[in-house]
């Protein structure tokens, strides 16, 4: 009898066992194997991590509370991060968990108007920044073959730079010069000047007070430059490896457009910070220092990350990625060590100087120390019939005006070369937040060099420029139109612009300075 009972049993026992177990099975956790290692020491700014035997350098690694770090020394028994977040949660002991991903950051044209930190998280208080696409924040330059020549001019709207140093879309020109000369002031005018040119424009501020940098960001706003930009801030508050990733970070962004076929300007303002925050994280991690305390990799942190502008081939898309890398000298002094590695860098520099600052002369460009590379290559052709020897002769005209101050007895063509220089000096002045377009600029400067504004105080030649400007675009609108065109300015078009200019210095109201002596 017990016999055919357990065999009666034995079906019910087996379902039951299967049922049980096919519930249990709902329940049993999903095991997944990660790598946990742990913190040794906390600095400022940076960690280091024992146990991550797998991690690879500049993996993104997590830290409890979800602040992330990139992976910078890879050692045998422990590795240097750099924190992307705050710290003061951070502690020894705490398990860190890697990512096996690289640092990336957002990538569209919601990119647009906004105004992001360098990891791509919005400062704007308007809502994240939603885009289809991420990508790696350290990307390599294009290729030799895959670049075209910089033939293209990127206008800034300022006479001293569109005539005398002219840049070109894809080109890298320096922007440097004391503390307080203006530099970020010519930045913010070209970018303010691509209203309409269809050029995509991004700021990047490194190390910069949050003042400063709102102050840009609403000077943008103002003007309606926002529209067409974008801005990656990392002051002087975050934890200097945001102030070392954010370059990287805008230029990843900035690349985007860039493949899309479109026009990119970039402004890094500045690489002097941004070496200042390599060399703190670098000594840190114990790094060997070396010249100033720099590492040895100074110059390839900036070469990398300049390279990656250019101007495309057509079967890339045509794009380009203009930089105006911005650095700060002190005591007028261009041959320091990071000043120098940028200058070899990039493409050309425009130098501002402290001694024309504070003469009330703005943009302090100094023509005799600045330079582009590209050159005219890249200037409309009306400029090159009036700019071809305008630097040569207002650079002769400073150095005559430094010679005048001793008090030599000067002939008459000494005399009126220095009078002229001095009215060439007033013509390139120029507000801030008045960039001016290319046929403004050109008539200005054939008035100049044709002698026009000869016989006029300096403090009228503003005035009659205005005047003078708003006569020929009225007068001759075939000439102002070539101009705009891109055409070459012929001498008849100069004797045009001459002749109309007669009579319009006394319809402004401004008087002969020699007839009032």
């Amino acid at each position: 009898m017990a016999k055919a009972g357990d065999e009666t049993l034995r079906p019910f026992l087996n379902e039951t066992f299967n049922i049980f177990g096919q519930t249990l099975e709902r329940f049993r956790p999903e095991l997944e194997a990660r790598e946990v290692g742990t913190v040794k020491y906390v600095g400022q700014g940076i960690a280091r991590v024992s146990g991550l035997l797998g991690v690879k350098s500049e993996e993104l690694v997590r830290f409890p509370g979800n602040h992330l770090g990139m992976v910078f020394n890879v050692d045998a028994a422990e590795v240097g991060v750099i924190l992307l977040d705050e710290s003061e949660e951070l502690g020894a002991g705490l398990e860190v968990h890697r990512t096996e991903r690289v640092l990336d950051v957002p990538v569209g044209e919601a990119l647009l108007g906004r105004v992001v930190d360098a990891m791509g998280r919005p400062l704007d208080n308007r809502g994240t920044v939603r885009t289809a696409q991420r990508r790696s924040v350290e990307r390599e330059a294009p290729a030799i073959m895959d670049r075209d020549p910089v033939t293209v001019p990127l206008q800034t709207g300022l006479k001293a730079v569109d005539a005398l140093i002219p840049i070109g879309r894809g080109q890298r020109e320096l922007i440097l010069g004391d503390r307080q000369t203006g530099k970020t002031a010519i930045a913010v005018d070209t970018i303010i000047n691509q209203k309409d040119k269809d050029v995509i424009c991004a700021y990047c501020a490194i190390g910069k007070q949050n003042a400063a940098v709102a102050k840009v960001i609403a000077d943008l706003r103002r003007f309606g430059a926002m529209e067409y930009s974008f801005a990656v801030v990392a002051t002087g508050g975050p934890p200097p490896g945001l102030q070392f990733v954010a370059p990287y970070a805008a230029t990843t962004m900035a690349e985007y457009f860039m493949e899309q076929g479109r026009d990119v300007m970039i402004v890094y303002d500045d690489l002097t910070r941004h070496a200042w925050a390599y060399r703190e994280l670098s000594l840190l991690l114990r790094r060997p220092p070396g010249r100033e305390a720099f590492p040895g990799d100074i110059f390839y942190i900036h070469s990398r990350l300049l390279e990656r502008s250019t101007h495309l081939r057509k079967e890339h898309g045509g794009g380009s990625l203009t930089a105006l890398p911005i650095v700060e000298t002190e005591a007028q002094n261009i041959s320091a060590y990071i000043p120098t590695n940028l200058i070899s860098i990039t493409d050309g520099q425009i130098y501002l100087s402290p001694d024309l600052f504070q003469k009330g002369v703005l943009p302090a460009v100094d023509v005799g120390k600045s330079v582009s590379r590209v050159g005219g290559k890249t200037q409309l052709p009306a400029y090159r019939a009036v700019a071809g020897d305008l630097r040569l002769s207002y650079s002769q005209f400073e150095e005559l005006e430094a010679f005048a101050r001793f008090g030599t007895r000067l002939d008459e063509d000494t005399l009126n070369t220095l009078e002229r220089g001095r009215r060439v000096r007033e013509v390139l002045k120029q507000p801030q937040y008045e960039p001016l377009s290319a046929p403004h600029q050109i008539i200005s400067l054939v008035a100049v060099t044709g002698g026009i504004f000869d016989g006029l105080n300096p403090d009228d030649i503003e005035k009659a420029e205005r005047s003078l400007r708003q006569t020929i675009m009225e007068k001759i609108p075939d000439v102002w139109n070539r101009i705009e065109s891109g055409e070459k300015l012929s001498d008849e078009d100069r004797e045009a612009v001459v002749n109309a200019s007669k009579g319009v210095l006394d319809e402004a109201g401004v008087k002969d300075s020699h007839a009032n002596h």
